[in-house]
Protein backbone atom coordinates (compact mmCIF):
# COMPACT_ATOMS: atom_id res chain seq x y z
CA UNK A 1 0.00 0.00 0.00
CA UNK A 2 1.32 3.13 -1.12
CA UNK A 3 1.07 6.49 0.38
CA UNK A 4 -3.13 6.94 0.79
CA UNK A 5 -4.70 8.59 -1.46
CA UNK A 6 -7.32 11.04 0.20
CA UNK A 7 -4.46 12.02 2.47
CA UNK A 8 -1.99 12.70 -0.32
CA UNK A 9 -4.88 15.19 -1.97
CA UNK A 10 -5.12 16.70 1.09
CA UNK A 11 -1.54 17.31 1.66
CA UNK A 12 -1.97 21.14 1.14
CA UNK A 13 -4.88 20.96 3.52
CA UNK A 14 -2.93 19.46 5.97
CA UNK A 15 -0.21 21.97 5.62
CA UNK A 16 -2.19 24.69 6.65
CA UNK A 17 -3.20 22.83 9.10
CA UNK A 18 0.51 22.67 10.81
CA UNK A 19 1.65 25.81 9.54
CA UNK A 20 -1.27 27.34 11.60
CA UNK A 21 0.21 25.68 14.32
CA UNK A 22 3.62 26.27 13.99
CA UNK A 23 2.61 30.42 13.95
CA UNK A 24 1.06 29.52 17.59
CA UNK A 25 3.01 27.60 19.72
CA UNK A 26 2.65 26.77 23.54
CA UNK A 27 4.43 25.20 26.25
CA UNK A 28 4.56 22.29 28.48
CA UNK A 29 0.92 22.00 30.03
CA UNK A 30 -0.15 25.43 28.57
CA UNK A 31 -1.68 23.85 25.67
CA UNK A 32 -5.12 24.93 25.92
CA UNK A 33 -5.49 26.41 22.39
CA UNK A 34 -3.52 23.74 20.37
CA UNK A 35 -6.09 21.29 22.32
CA UNK A 36 -9.04 23.03 21.85
CA UNK A 37 -7.92 23.27 17.71
CA UNK A 38 -7.43 18.69 18.13
CA UNK A 39 -10.65 18.45 20.01
CA UNK A 40 -12.29 20.48 17.39
CA UNK A 41 -11.32 18.46 14.36
CA UNK A 42 -11.41 15.28 16.30
CA UNK A 43 -14.97 16.33 16.50
CA UNK A 44 -15.29 17.32 13.17
CA UNK A 45 -14.19 14.39 12.26
CA UNK A 46 -16.93 12.18 13.56
CA UNK A 47 -14.88 10.62 16.55
CA UNK A 48 -17.17 8.74 18.66
CA UNK A 49 -15.92 9.64 21.38
CA UNK A 50 -13.43 13.11 22.35
CA UNK A 51 -12.34 13.10 25.80
CA UNK A 52 -10.33 16.68 27.03
CA UNK A 53 -8.24 17.78 30.03
CA UNK A 54 -6.38 14.18 30.38
CA UNK A 55 -3.36 14.91 32.24
CA UNK A 56 -4.60 18.63 32.84
CA UNK A 57 -4.66 19.43 28.71
CA UNK A 58 -3.85 16.10 26.90
CA UNK A 59 -7.01 14.97 23.90
CA UNK A 60 -7.58 11.53 23.14
CA UNK A 61 -10.21 10.48 20.39
CA UNK A 62 -11.71 7.37 20.38
CA UNK A 63 -12.40 6.06 16.50
CA UNK A 64 -14.89 2.91 16.21
CA UNK A 65 -14.57 0.55 13.53
CA UNK A 66 -17.24 -1.79 11.51
CA UNK A 67 -18.41 -3.44 14.52
CA UNK A 68 -18.63 -0.46 16.77
CA UNK A 69 -17.62 -0.35 20.29
CA UNK A 70 -16.78 -3.12 22.29
CA UNK A 71 -13.64 -5.08 20.52
CA UNK A 72 -9.95 -4.50 21.12
CA UNK A 73 -8.09 -0.64 20.99
CA UNK A 74 -4.77 0.64 19.76
CA UNK A 75 -3.32 3.98 20.77
CA UNK A 76 -1.59 6.19 18.56
CA UNK A 77 0.72 9.04 20.06
CA UNK A 78 1.39 12.47 19.12
CA UNK A 79 2.98 15.47 20.95
CA UNK A 80 1.29 19.34 21.21
CA UNK A 81 3.91 21.29 22.88
CA UNK A 82 6.67 23.42 21.48
CA UNK A 83 9.91 25.16 23.01
CA UNK A 84 11.18 28.53 24.93
CA UNK A 85 13.17 29.32 21.87
CA UNK A 86 13.27 32.58 19.61
CA UNK A 87 11.96 31.53 16.05
CA UNK A 88 14.75 32.90 13.56
CA UNK A 89 13.35 31.23 10.25
CA UNK A 90 12.11 34.02 8.57
CA UNK A 91 9.41 31.90 7.32
CA UNK A 92 5.53 33.47 6.58
CA UNK A 93 4.31 30.91 9.25
CA UNK A 94 6.92 31.67 11.80
CA UNK A 95 5.75 31.84 15.09
CA UNK A 96 3.53 35.37 16.63
CA UNK A 97 4.76 34.42 20.13
CA UNK A 98 7.91 35.78 20.66
CA UNK A 99 10.06 33.41 22.81
CA UNK A 100 8.20 30.33 21.68
CA UNK A 101 8.62 27.98 18.98
CA UNK A 102 7.93 24.80 17.31
CA UNK A 103 11.32 23.69 17.29
CA UNK A 104 10.62 19.55 17.72
CA UNK A 105 8.12 19.30 14.99
CA UNK A 106 5.54 18.57 17.37
CA UNK A 107 3.42 21.01 15.10
CA UNK A 108 4.12 18.43 12.86
CA UNK A 109 3.05 15.52 14.61
CA UNK A 110 0.16 16.53 15.82
CA UNK A 111 -1.08 17.23 12.15
CA UNK A 112 -0.43 14.29 11.02
CA UNK A 113 -2.13 12.48 13.51
CA UNK A 114 -4.91 14.37 13.02
CA UNK A 115 -4.83 13.87 8.92
CA UNK A 116 -4.86 9.59 10.09
CA UNK A 117 -7.72 10.58 12.44
CA UNK A 118 -9.81 12.24 9.66
CA UNK A 119 -9.04 9.34 7.50
CA UNK A 120 -9.60 6.27 9.77
CA UNK A 121 -13.08 7.82 10.67
CA UNK A 122 -14.12 8.34 7.11
CA UNK A 123 -13.28 4.96 6.51
CA UNK A 124 -13.81 2.96 9.65
CA UNK A 125 -11.98 -0.10 7.44
CA UNK A 126 -11.16 -2.19 10.57
CA UNK A 127 -12.49 -3.53 13.70
CA UNK A 128 -11.69 -2.47 16.96
CA UNK A 129 -11.05 1.58 18.15
CA UNK A 130 -8.64 3.07 17.41
CA UNK A 131 -7.43 5.72 20.08
CA UNK A 132 -5.55 8.66 18.91
CA UNK A 133 -3.60 10.38 21.79
CA UNK A 134 -2.38 14.41 21.93
CA UNK A 135 -0.24 14.76 24.73
CA UNK A 136 1.39 18.11 26.46
CA UNK A 137 4.42 18.45 27.86
CA UNK A 138 6.75 16.00 26.06
CA UNK A 139 9.61 18.87 26.33
CA UNK A 140 10.35 18.17 30.13
CA UNK A 141 7.25 18.10 31.97
CA UNK A 142 6.96 14.31 31.63
CA UNK A 143 3.03 14.62 30.05
CA UNK A 144 2.85 11.18 28.78
CA UNK A 145 3.02 9.86 32.38
CA UNK A 146 0.66 12.83 33.52
CA UNK A 147 -1.92 11.08 31.22
CA UNK A 148 -1.28 7.92 32.51
CA UNK A 149 -1.39 8.80 36.14
CA UNK A 150 -4.51 10.41 35.22
CA UNK A 151 -5.95 7.54 33.65
CA UNK A 152 -5.80 7.00 30.13
CA UNK A 153 -5.24 3.48 29.91
CA UNK A 154 -7.78 2.97 32.49
CA UNK A 155 -10.34 4.75 30.19
CA UNK A 156 -8.63 3.58 26.79
CA UNK A 157 -7.50 0.47 27.31
CA UNK A 158 -5.25 0.12 24.18
CA UNK A 159 -3.50 -3.40 23.45
CA UNK A 160 -0.54 -1.80 21.63
CA UNK A 161 1.22 1.68 21.48
CA UNK A 162 2.74 3.50 18.94
CA UNK A 163 4.76 6.95 18.47
CA UNK A 164 6.75 8.52 15.96
CA UNK A 165 9.77 11.79 15.92
CA UNK A 166 10.52 13.23 12.88
CA UNK A 167 14.40 12.61 12.23
CA UNK A 168 16.23 15.74 10.26
CA UNK A 169 18.91 14.16 8.07
CA UNK A 170 16.85 11.62 7.32
CA UNK A 171 15.64 11.56 3.80
CA UNK A 172 11.58 12.88 3.47
CA UNK A 173 10.05 9.57 2.58
CA UNK A 174 11.71 7.52 5.00
CA UNK A 175 11.13 5.46 8.25
CA UNK A 176 13.84 4.03 10.59
CA UNK A 177 13.16 1.74 13.87
CA UNK A 178 15.09 -0.22 16.04
CA UNK A 179 14.06 -3.38 18.64
CA UNK A 180 14.87 -2.42 22.04
CA UNK A 181 16.08 0.41 23.39
CA UNK A 182 15.67 3.28 20.76
CA UNK A 183 16.42 6.24 23.04
CA UNK A 184 18.20 7.18 26.47
CA UNK A 185 16.77 7.92 29.49
CA UNK A 186 17.79 11.73 30.83
CA UNK A 187 18.51 12.19 34.41
CA UNK A 188 20.19 15.11 35.95
CA UNK A 189 22.44 16.04 38.59
CA UNK A 190 23.68 18.99 40.71
CA UNK A 191 26.69 18.66 43.00
CA UNK A 192 26.96 21.14 45.54
CA UNK A 193 30.62 21.55 46.91
CA UNK A 194 30.83 23.59 50.13
CA UNK A 195 34.13 24.74 51.54
CA UNK A 196 35.38 27.54 53.14
CA UNK A 197 36.18 30.58 51.58
CA UNK A 198 38.85 33.09 52.39
CA UNK A 199 41.20 35.71 50.26
CA UNK A 200 42.65 34.64 47.68
CA UNK A 201 45.83 35.70 48.65
CA UNK A 202 45.99 33.29 51.65
CA UNK A 203 44.80 29.97 49.71
CA UNK A 204 45.88 27.80 52.82
CA UNK A 205 43.84 28.81 55.20
CA UNK A 206 40.45 28.23 53.17
CA UNK A 207 38.94 25.62 51.34
CA UNK A 208 38.92 25.83 48.41
CA UNK A 209 35.53 24.57 46.36
CA UNK A 210 36.52 25.83 43.10
CA UNK A 211 39.43 23.56 42.78
CA UNK A 212 37.73 21.00 44.48
CA UNK A 213 35.24 21.48 41.42
CA UNK A 214 37.40 20.98 39.31
CA UNK A 215 38.65 17.89 40.13
CA UNK A 216 35.25 16.54 40.31
CA UNK A 217 34.44 17.57 36.51
CA UNK A 218 37.49 15.36 35.33
CA UNK A 219 36.89 12.45 37.60
CA UNK A 220 33.23 12.09 36.89
CA UNK A 221 34.94 11.39 33.18
CA UNK A 222 36.33 8.22 34.56
CA UNK A 223 33.09 6.77 34.86
CA UNK A 224 32.40 6.47 31.14
CA UNK A 225 35.78 5.78 30.13
CA UNK A 226 36.71 2.93 33.04
CA UNK A 227 33.75 2.12 34.69
CA UNK A 228 31.65 0.82 31.91
CA UNK A 229 31.39 -1.30 29.38
CA UNK A 230 32.84 -0.45 26.01
CA UNK A 231 30.42 -2.01 24.18
CA UNK A 232 27.51 -0.27 26.65
CA UNK A 233 26.22 3.57 25.91
CA UNK A 234 26.45 6.09 28.86
CA UNK A 235 26.75 9.84 27.75
CA UNK A 236 27.71 11.76 31.20
CA UNK A 237 27.92 15.53 30.70
CA UNK A 238 28.93 18.32 33.32
CA UNK A 239 27.09 21.60 31.51
CA UNK A 240 27.24 24.01 34.06
CA UNK A 241 29.64 25.33 36.62
CA UNK A 242 29.58 28.12 39.12
CA UNK A 243 31.43 30.15 41.41
CA UNK A 244 32.54 32.90 42.77
CA UNK A 245 31.82 36.75 42.79
CA UNK A 246 35.31 38.41 43.14
CA UNK A 247 38.36 37.82 41.14
CA UNK A 248 40.65 38.19 44.83
CA UNK A 249 37.77 35.85 47.07
CA UNK A 250 37.91 32.16 47.37
CA UNK A 251 34.30 31.26 48.05
CA UNK A 252 32.26 28.95 50.17
CA UNK A 253 30.56 27.23 48.14
CA UNK A 254 30.88 26.18 44.04
CA UNK A 255 27.94 24.07 42.38
CA UNK A 256 28.03 22.23 38.76
CA UNK A 257 25.15 20.31 37.09
CA UNK A 258 24.97 18.15 34.19
CA UNK A 259 23.05 15.20 32.56
CA UNK A 260 23.26 11.80 32.40
CA UNK A 261 21.96 9.45 29.57
CA UNK A 262 21.73 5.78 29.82
CA UNK A 263 20.20 3.43 27.33
CA UNK A 264 19.95 0.38 29.70
CA UNK A 265 17.96 0.67 33.23
CA UNK A 266 20.73 -0.70 35.58
CA UNK A 267 23.33 0.99 34.16
CA UNK A 268 21.09 4.25 34.79
CA UNK A 269 21.08 2.96 38.15
CA UNK A 270 24.65 2.24 38.23
CA UNK A 271 25.46 5.91 36.71
CA UNK A 272 24.27 7.70 39.94
CA UNK A 273 25.71 5.32 42.51
CA UNK A 274 28.74 6.62 41.01
CA UNK A 275 28.09 10.33 40.70
CA UNK A 276 27.45 10.24 43.81
CA UNK A 277 30.57 8.25 45.31
CA UNK A 278 32.87 9.87 43.34
CA UNK A 279 31.77 13.50 43.80
CA UNK A 280 31.91 12.36 47.61
CA UNK A 281 35.52 11.31 47.50
CA UNK A 282 37.11 13.66 45.44
CA UNK A 283 35.34 16.58 47.51
CA UNK A 284 36.96 14.59 50.68
CA UNK A 285 39.92 14.61 49.46
CA UNK A 286 40.17 18.55 48.92
CA UNK A 287 38.80 19.16 52.74
CA UNK A 288 34.98 19.85 50.95
CA UNK A 289 31.61 18.60 51.33
CA UNK A 290 29.59 16.84 48.33
CA UNK A 291 25.83 17.75 48.32
CA UNK A 292 24.50 15.65 44.97
CA UNK A 293 20.95 16.37 44.02
CA UNK A 294 19.80 13.46 41.47
CA UNK A 295 16.69 14.33 39.16
CA UNK A 296 15.81 10.64 37.69
CA UNK A 297 13.96 12.26 34.60
CA UNK A 298 12.72 10.22 31.21
CA UNK A 299 13.51 6.24 31.35
CA UNK A 300 14.87 5.01 28.51
CA UNK A 301 12.88 4.67 25.50
CA UNK A 302 12.48 0.31 24.86
CA UNK A 303 10.71 -0.80 21.80
CA UNK A 304 9.21 -4.24 22.25
CA UNK A 305 11.15 -6.17 19.32
CA UNK A 306 7.81 -7.77 17.96
CA UNK A 307 6.34 -4.51 17.57
CA UNK A 308 9.88 -2.65 16.19
CA UNK A 309 9.56 -5.18 13.41
CA UNK A 310 5.90 -4.86 13.24
CA UNK A 311 6.16 -0.96 12.68
CA UNK A 312 9.23 -1.86 9.91
CA UNK A 313 6.97 -3.77 7.87
CA UNK A 314 4.04 -1.28 8.00
CA UNK A 315 6.68 1.64 6.89
CA UNK A 316 7.59 -0.63 4.01
CA UNK A 317 4.58 -1.13 3.06
CA UNK A 318 4.16 2.62 2.43
CA UNK A 319 7.32 3.83 1.36
CA UNK A 320 9.09 0.51 -0.13
CA UNK A 321 11.57 -2.08 1.76
CA UNK A 322 14.62 0.38 0.29
CA UNK A 323 13.35 3.53 2.70
CA UNK A 324 12.89 1.88 5.84
CA UNK A 325 15.95 0.90 8.06
CA UNK A 326 14.68 -1.56 10.93
CA UNK A 327 18.20 -1.53 12.32
CA UNK A 328 18.43 2.20 12.95
CA UNK A 329 21.41 3.10 15.65
CA UNK A 330 19.74 4.41 18.92
CA UNK A 331 19.70 8.42 19.85
CA UNK A 332 20.85 9.35 23.07
CA UNK A 333 18.51 12.28 23.45
CA UNK A 334 14.98 11.77 25.44
CA UNK A 335 11.41 10.61 25.04
CA UNK A 336 8.76 10.75 27.23
CA UNK A 337 6.79 8.08 25.22
CA UNK A 338 9.02 5.88 27.67
CA UNK A 339 6.83 5.90 30.01
CA UNK A 340 3.39 4.87 28.02
CA UNK A 341 6.10 1.93 26.53
CA UNK A 342 6.58 0.65 30.27
CA UNK A 343 2.92 0.20 30.52
CA UNK A 344 2.18 -1.14 27.37
CA UNK A 345 4.01 -3.08 24.46
CA UNK A 346 4.43 -1.09 21.49
CA UNK A 347 7.42 1.26 19.11
CA UNK A 348 8.82 4.06 18.83
CA UNK A 349 10.11 5.29 15.17
CA UNK A 350 11.34 7.91 13.46
CA UNK A 351 10.14 9.27 9.81
CA UNK A 352 12.68 11.61 7.72
CA UNK A 353 12.74 15.20 7.95
CA UNK A 354 15.22 15.53 5.31
CA UNK A 355 18.01 18.35 5.30
CA UNK A 356 16.51 21.00 8.06
CA UNK A 357 18.30 21.85 10.69
CA UNK A 358 18.77 19.82 14.01
CA UNK A 359 15.89 19.78 16.16
CA UNK A 360 15.52 22.53 19.35
CA UNK A 361 17.23 24.91 16.85
CA UNK A 362 15.89 28.60 16.23
CA UNK A 363 15.62 27.74 12.40
CA UNK A 364 14.15 24.31 12.57
CA UNK A 365 11.03 24.09 10.85
CA UNK A 366 9.11 20.59 10.06
CA UNK A 367 9.24 19.35 6.12
CA UNK A 368 5.62 19.81 5.12
CA UNK A 369 6.75 16.97 2.27
CA UNK A 370 6.29 14.31 5.48
CA UNK A 371 2.73 14.57 6.47
CA UNK A 372 1.22 12.03 3.98
CA UNK A 373 3.71 9.71 4.51
CA UNK A 374 3.35 10.17 8.11
CA UNK A 375 -0.72 10.24 8.02
CA UNK A 376 -0.56 7.36 5.74
CA UNK A 377 1.39 5.26 8.12
CA UNK A 378 -0.62 5.62 10.89
CA UNK A 379 -3.61 4.73 9.58
CA UNK A 380 -1.85 1.48 7.89
CA UNK A 381 -0.81 0.56 11.05
CA UNK A 382 -3.55 1.14 13.12
CA UNK A 383 -5.55 -0.92 10.69
CA UNK A 384 -3.12 -3.79 10.70
CA UNK A 385 -2.97 -3.57 14.22
CA UNK A 386 -6.15 -3.96 14.84
CA UNK A 387 -6.55 -7.05 12.34
CA UNK A 388 -3.94 -8.80 13.73
CA UNK A 389 -5.32 -8.05 17.50
CA UNK A 390 -8.63 -9.71 16.05
CA UNK A 391 -6.62 -12.30 14.23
Amino acid sequence: MPVNNRIAESTAELAQWRQHLHQTPELLYDVEETAAFVADKLRAFGCDEVQTGLGRTGVVGLIHGRDGAGGPIVGLRADMDALPIVEETGLPYASKRHGFMHACGHDGHTTMLLGAARSLAETRSFNGSVAVIFQPAEEGGGGGKAMIDDGLFERFPVSFVYGMHNLPGLPVGRFAMRPGATMASTDEFVVRLRGRGGHAALPHIASDPIVAGAAVVQSLQSIVSRNVDPLKSLVLSVTEFHAGYAHNVIPDEAVLSGTVRALDRSLRAFAEERVRAVASAVATAHGVEAIVEWDANYPPTVNDAEEAAFCAEIATEIVGPDRVDPAAPPLMAGEDFAYMLEEKPGAYIFIGNGDSAMLHNSRYDFADDAIAFGASYWVRLAERALERVAG
